[in-house]
């Protein structure tokens, strides 16, 4: 399967001087940039009402690419190095339930949504904002951040669910301390929790404020509160990104010691670990040790072998 191979290394990251997986990459970067800018564009009057059946035909155009791409990356996820997919039916199934692949398929999902089940399509057309995620195919940044999310889900719910806890505590308290002096702001704890938000997470927009000392007093309090509710979820978010580099370094470096298991490291080696480099967005820097090892290995094999024929030598 020559074909699927070559279809697999197309569509996933260039490795490098491969030309027609680098003229892939930047064409679907390009037409996902256009989509989102098609989007913006198409929600102002001045441009959506007048040129609409442009925006429709790029539209049916992009779909039709991107459910190209989504059902080729379905079909050649098998010559993927990673061993879940390597099944022919379980393999597939496991990719279309990957972040990756569940991403390209909202991509394209709102569109035969609104042929099937009849929907609100300026809602739909606003949908294709999301779009903007396939760039993690391509940006590692952007990768790692929805990884990192994918795999702290449990620990930002939880953060979420104390900050629901603290707004509706907030709510409450400046509804009893406030809600004589101004009954149209605080009149009720639904209307207070607009004030308890804001000012929990720091914004305090000043539309709504305190004007007892007891409110103002309870407000500070909230405020200073607000400081460390908006500290949990960037600590999780820090926390991650160190703990999903570290995983992708191990990933890297257990490449490495496969590589340098026969003591001889190829172009084909070479060039496989670089493009593993680049698909785990890890900085020449970050693998700078192992690159040490790498290029030891590679001068030792170097010596081992005659500078004329590049047969071993016997010792």
């Amino acid at each position: 399967m020559g074909g699927r191979r070559r279809i697999f290394e197309i569509l996933e990251a260039a490795r490098p001087g491969d030309r027609p997986s680098a003229r892939c990459d930047l064409f679907l970067i390009a037409l996902i940039s256009l989509n989102v800018l098609a989007t913006v564009l198409e929600s102002v009057p001045a441009f959506g009402v007048p040129h609409g059946r442009f925006f429709h035909g790029f539209e049916l155009l992009s779909v039709a690419i991107f459910s190209g791409e989504y059902l080729l990356r379905l079909w050649s996820c098998v010559e993927s190095r990673d061993p879940r997919f390597r099944s022919p039916v379980r393999g597939r199934l496991r990719y279309a339930t990957s972040w990756m692949a569940l991403i390209d398929l909202l991509a394209v999902l709102p569109f035969y949504l609104a042929a099937i089940v009849p929907m609100d399509l300026r809602f739909l057309r606003v949908l294709r904002v999301l779009r903007i995620f396939k760039l993690s195919h391509y940006f590692s940044a952007l990768d790692v951040l929805l990884e990192v999310v994918r795999k702290e889900r449990h620990a930002f719910g939880a953060a979420f669910l104390l900050l629901a806890i603290g707004s509706l505590f907030a709510a409450s308290g400046i509804y009893l301390v406030e809600h004589r002096s101004q009954p149209e702001a605080f009149g009720s704890i639904p209307a207070a929790m607009w004030w308890a938000v804001v000012t929990l997470t720091t914004v305090g927009y000043g539309d709504v404020t305190p004007v007892t000392t007891l409110g103002k007093l309870f407000g500070a309090t909230i405020t200073v509160m607000g400081i460390g509710m908006v500290a949990l979820p960037t600590g999780i978010l820090a926390s991650g990104f160190s703990e999903e580099l570290r995983r992708r370094q191990r990933i890297y470096g257990a490449e490495m010691r496969s590589a340098l298991a026969d003591g001889i490291l190829d172009a084909d080696e070479e060039a496989h670990l670089e493009a593993l480099r680049r698909k785990l967005g890890l900085s020449e820097e970050e693998v700078e040790g192992l690159g040490d090892e790498r290029r030891r290995a590679a001068a030792s094999s170097r010596d081992d072998k005659c500078p004329h024929c590049g047969e071993g030598l016997v010792l």
